[in-house]
């Protein structure tokens, strides 16, 4: 899938197993069993899921990979029902539907970019400190354009789609991305932001966006954020049954017992730290996440990054953000931090709080992708 003049049929990859258990429906659609969701994260779980296009079986070594060929619009129905409810706001669904849109065109059109490699790593030279910094995109796939978990978008099939009000914001949409500079811009998008997005070059490749900024996640100086909400209703509209597991978002703390920390630190990153003896951020950025942490204990030092190598280090799945503060109270290491997920670009619950507020999808998108342009590639 290269052009973009027309709809384009992407493929996802729905499951790698040494068999794939599906079957044909008498409605064209098909089912597979063990579908894995949330992998590596504390809700991982697996589903019977069914799919509408068709499906591939690709023998890769020792293992099956089933593959889903669908029209991206179709896809899309899927993707904004898999990562919020489907009766969400029309506002909301039509600005995740553009924000989807452009990041897969996006980031399909730049696969085997060299600058895009991922992970990176770097390390500290000869006699400097020891220091291991890496990211996580979307590693380019072999045998399909884009995954169906968290790592690339949602994906979860037609079960998810239990609205018209999904597919009708899709096809109220169709064919809109961002745009910057006249490419599609690289969206992104995370449950809270915890008050304040992040910039892009924080998280990922060392490479600045100018519609990827820093943006207060409110109306104004003074304004109560966005993503600040209790509200039932509204947060039902992003958080799906499995995420509403996590009741803290916004603002939230974990502690450790010192044992606890140096053997999960060990488990996580296989450094012996020994007694941990300082969690020193040595910089942040924009809106308070980590992005370069020195971990300091009795047998070892080391600097981690970026903010999710730090998220996988601090936690046995995966830290909220890595927007904290660490300190040591009454025998325990405490971490009190802000938001869920990376921070960049769009903020998930801060969006459907403006969609209550009578915000239309273009006014959502204006407010965290600000130098962006809404464009239409294709009828």
């Amino acid at each position: 899938m290269r052009s973009c003049d027309r709809e384009p049929v992407i493929s996802v990859g729905l499951l790698t197993a040494p068999k794939i258990e599906s079957r044909t429906l008498p409605d064209g659609t098909f089912e597979i069993e063990n579908v894995k969701i949330g992998i590596g994260f504390h809700w991982e779980r697996r589903e019977r899921q069914r799919f509408a296009g068709n499906l591939r079986v690709i023998r890769d070594g020792l293992m099956e990979v089933a593959v889903n060929d669908i029209p991206l619009e179709e896809y899309l129905k899927s993707v904004i029902s898999s990562e919020m409810n489907a009766d969400a706001s029309e506002a909301l669904l039509k600005a995740h539907a553009v924000v989807s849109r452009s990041w897969l065109l996006a980031n399909i059109r730049k696969e085997g970019d060299s600058a895009y490699a991922s992970p990176q790593y770097s390390a500290g030279k000869p006699g400097e400190e020891e220091e291991c910094v890496r990211w996580y995109d979307r590693e380019d796939h072999r045998l399909f354009d884009v995954c169906a978990d968290d790592h690339c978008q949602r994906y979860q099939g037609l079960a998810r789609q239990t609205n018209p009000t999904a597919a009708r914001a899709v096809g109220e949409t169709r064919g809109e991305v961002l745009t910057f500079d006249g490419a599609i811009c690289d969206t992104r998008f995370s449950k809270c932001c915890g008050g304040r997005s992040e910039l892009f070059e924080n998280c990922w490749e060392p490479v600045a966006h100018p519609y990827l900024t820093s943006v207060a996640d409110n109306a104004g100086p003074g304004e109560r954020d966005f993503c600040d909400t209790d509200n039932a209703e509204i947060l039902r509209q992003v958080l799906n049954s499995y995420d509403r597991e996590t009741p803290d978002f916004y603002r939230w703390e974990v502690s450790y017992s010192p044992g606890e920390l140096s053997a999960l630190l060990r488990r996580k990153t296989g450094v012996d730290f020994g007694d941990i003896k300082a969690l020193e951020p040595l910089e942040r950025g924009l809106s308070g996440r980590i992005i370069r942490l020195r971990v300091s204990g009795s047998r070892r030092t080391m600097v981690i990054g970026k903010e999710l190598e730090i998220r996988r280090a601090l936690s046995e799945s995966h830290l909220y953000s890595s927007a904290f503060d660490a300190s040591a109270e009454n025998g325990l290491w405490v971490l009190r931090g802000r938001g869920w997920g990376h921070g960049v670009g769009m903020c998930q619950i801060g969006a459907a709080v403006m969609g209550a507020k009578g915000y239309d999808y273009r006014q959502i998108l204006a407010h965290y992708f600000p130098n962006a342009s809404l464009t239409k590639i294709y009828e």
